[in-house]
C-alpha cells in the first residue's frame, strides 16, 4: 500500500501576513506538518504545493518534494479539493506509481503531534468500513441557528451541562485521509466517512493572531519538576512554595515530587490539585527524571549533596535551588534564598527580600486600617512546631484574656502538629479560637493587630498585610534569617524554646501598650514591596530575568 502526504501552502494570508514562512516559535510554521509527515516514516511520498518560491524553497530545504502551483489553482476562492487532486496526479506522473491512501496536512495545525497523526493513519489503514476520516474535536456547546436576522432557533433538543451533551464535533484541519479512488477536483470525502477525535490541546487551526499567540504559548511551555517535602522538623513552607509556583506556571507543564516516607506533604499537595508523583529514594528520583526530561528541575530540599546536583545535571539542563546552604548550592545553575542577606557578585544567585514567593490569597488582602487598640492577635509557629513554641504563648494568652477584656487570640496550628499536643490547646469562646490546618490562613492575619510567629517564611505574609510582629525562631537556622528584625517591623526575641514565658509576656504587653511604636513598624512593612517576589522568581526559573531588568 502507497501513501503520499499533501501539504498545501498559499503564499498570501489575510489574517497573518506570510503566515506559513512565519517564524513560530523559532521555526517556519509550515515546518511542523513537515516534520508531521516526516517523523511517522509511513509515506512513500511528502509533497508540498503551493504558490510562493519562498515556501517551496523552504519546503525543499526540509527535504520533500516541491510543486509550484499554477495561477488557476492560486486564487482566493480556490478550495482544496482541486489543489489536492492536483498535487496527487502530478506526482503520480512524476514517480510513475498510484497511490493508495491521501493524507491532506494543513500547516495551520502546528501543536498537531506526530503520534497521534501516525495512530490515525494506521487506524484508516486497518479500517475497512471507511473512505475518509477527518481530525475533529468534540466541543460539545449549546449553540444557536438563525437567519443572522432576527430569528433565531436552538440547535440542541435539551439544555444540558456541558458534559451532558451529546458529542458535536468540529473539523480542526489537522489532517484529511482519503482512498486514492476519492480524491477528485470536487471533493476528497467518500460516502462512508468517520471523524477522528483529537485533543483540545492538538485541535488549534491558526487563522488570525489570538491562534497564534495561542500556539506559540503551548509550544514554548517548558517541563519543570518541583522537588519538595513537608515534615514536622522541616515545616510546609517548602510544599508551599512549590504549590505557588507551580500555580503561577499554569502555561507550562510541571509536576511536583515527593518523597513517600513524608506523607504530610502529600495530603497537602492532594489538596492543591496540582498534578504530583511519589518517589521513596533519589535513585528514584533520577529515575523519574530520565523518564520525564525536564527542562527544568527545582529543588527545594535544603543542603544538597555536590553529587546529588551533578548527577541532576547530567539529567536536567537547568537545576534551581532554594535556600541551599549545602555543598551542592555550588554546582547548581541558580540560587535563590529570600530568607538570607548575602552581598555577592557571583551571576546566578538571588539573595533577599525581593525574591520572597507570597501565595495568591496575600494578594488579594488589604490590609486594615491601623487600631490603636489591639483587639486580635495572631499566633502561629510553622505546620509543625517541633519546639511546642505554641504551647508556650498558648499559656500566656490564658493570662492575658483575663488581664485585657477586649483581646482575642487567634492561633493557627498546621498539619504537622503533634496530635497528643492538641489535646493542651483548648478553645475558649469569644476569646481564643484555635485553628487547625485552614486553607486561608490570611483570613486570620488579614484581622490581626499584631502577630506572634516563628522566623520562616510567615514573616513575609506578615510583613504583606502590615502586622507588627513578634519573633520567635524555632531553630539555629532561622536565627540566621535577616529579614525579621524592627527596621522591617519585626521586634525578633530569639530561639523560642530558650526565651523565658515572662519575657514573652512582657513584650506582647509592653506593644499592645505602644501604639505609636506599632504604627511605625506597620508602615516599616507596608513600605517593603512584597508583591513582585512570585512573578520574578518564576521568571528567574525560567531563564528570563535579568538583575537589571527583563
Amino acid at each position: 500500500m502507497k501513501l503520499i502526504a499533501v501539504i498545501s501552502a498559499r503564499g498570501g494570508s489575510k489574517g497573518i501576513i506570510n503566515k506559513n514562512i512565519k517564524l513560530l516559535n523559532g521555526r517556519p510554521l509550515i515546518s511542523y506538518a513537515i516534520n508531521n509527515a516526516k517523523s511517522i516514516g509511513m509515506f512513500d511520498e511528502i509533497v508540498v504545493t503551493s504558490d510562493s518560491e519562498e515556501i517551496l524553497s523552504i519546503a525543499s530545504g526540509c527535504g520533500v518534494s516541491v510543486l509550484n502551483r499554477t495561477p488557476e489553482l492560486s486564487g482566493d476562492n480556490i478550495t482544496l479539493d482541486p489543489v489536492v487532486h492536483d498535487a496527487l496526479v502530478r506526482s503520480e506522473e512524476k514517480n510513475s506509481t498510484k497511490y493508495d491512501v491521501v493524507v491532506t496536512l494543513q500547516p495551520t495545525s502546528p501543536l498537531l503531534s506526530p503520534v497521534t497523526l501516525k495512530s490515525a493513519v494506521q487506524k484508516f489503514i486497518e479500517d475497512k468500513a471507511h473512505d475518509t476520516y477527518i481530525s475533529a474535536c468534540n466541543r460539545p456547546h449549546l449553540a444557536w441557528t438563525g437567519d443572522g436576522d432576527s430569528k433565531f432557533v436552538p440547535a440542541y433538543k435539551e439544555r444540558l451541562n456541558r458534559q451532558k451533551l451529546p458529542p458535536y464535533y468540529m473539523e480542526t484541519g489537522g489532517f484529511l485521509i482519503s482512498r486514492r479512488e476519492n480524491v477528485t477536483e470536487r471533493s476528497r470525502l467518500g460516502t462512508a466517512i468517520s471523524v477522528y477525535p483529537i485533543s483540545e490541546s492538538e485541535a488549534v487551526d491558526i487563522d488570525n493572531m489570538n491562534d497564534w499567540i495561542l500556539c506559540e504559548a503551548a509550544l514554548s511551555k517548558k517541563k519543570i519538576v518541583f522537588r519538595a517535602d513537608a515534615f514536622k522538623e522541616l515545616g510546609m513552607g517548602h510544599v508551599y512554595r512549590a504549590s505557588t509556583l507551580y500555580q503561577s506556571m499554569l502555561e507550562h507543564d510541571s509536576v511536583v515530587v515527593l518523597n513517600k516516607a513524608y506523607p504530610m506533604g502529600i495530603s497537602m499537595i492532594e489538596k492543591t490539585g496540582l498534578r504530583y508523583r511519589v518517589i521513596e529514594t533519589d535513585e528514584d528520583f533520577f529515575a523519574l527524571l530520565n523518564e520525564m526530561k525536564p527542562d527544568i528541575a527545582v529543588i527545594d530540599c535544603l543542603n544538597t549533596a555536590k553529587e546529588y546536583i551533578v548527577k541532576l545535571k547530567e539529567i536536567v539542563p537547568r537545576v534551581v535551588v532554594f535556600e541551599d546552604e549545602g555543598e551542592g548550592s555550588h554546582c547548581a545553575d541558580v540560587v535563590i534564598n529570600a530568607l538570607y542577606e548575602k552581598n555577592t557578585h557571583e551571576p546566578n544567585r538571588y539573595y533577599g527580600v525581593k525574591y520572597c514567593c507570597l501565595r495568591d490569597e496575600f494578594f488579594i488582602r488589604t490590609p486594615k486600617p491601623f487600631s490603636q487598640e489591639v483587639k486580635n492577635i495572631f499566633v502561629s509557629f510553622g505546620g509543625s512546631d517541633p519546639s511546642d513554641i505554641t504551647g508556650k504563648v498558648y499559656r500566656i494568652a490564658c493570662s492575658l484574656i483575663e488581664k485585657y477584656p477586649n483581646l482575642t487570640f487567634d492561633f493557627v496550628v498546621g498539619l504537622g502538629f503533634r496530635d497528643e499536643r492538641r489535646g493542651e490547646l483548648v478553645s475558649i469562646p469569644g476569646k481564643i479560637n484555635i485553628v487547625y490546618n485552614t486553607p486561608r490562613i490570611s483570613e486570620y492575619m488579614v484581622k490581626a493587630d499584631m502577630a506572634v510567629t516563628s522566623g520562616g517564611g510567615t514573616i513575609f505574609e506578615v510583613c504583606s498585610l502590615g502586622v507588627p510582629g513578634i519573633v520567635l525562631t524555632q531553630n539555629l537556622r532561622e536565627i540566621t534569617h535577616k529579614f525579621a528584625q524592627i527596621h522591617n517591623g519585626f521586634i525578633n526575641l530569639g530561639l523560642g524554646s530558650e526565651t523565658d514565658t515572662d519575657t514573652i509576656k512582657s513584650t506582647i504587653e509592653w506593644l499592645m501598650n505602644a501604639p505609636g511604636i506599632r504604627k511605625e513598624m506597620r508602615g516599616l512593612m507596608l513600605s517593603t514591596n512584597l508583591r513582585n517576589g512570585t512573578k520574578t522568581v518564576k521568571n528567574i526559573i525560567l531563564g528570563d530575568y535579568y538583575e537589571h531588568g527583563y
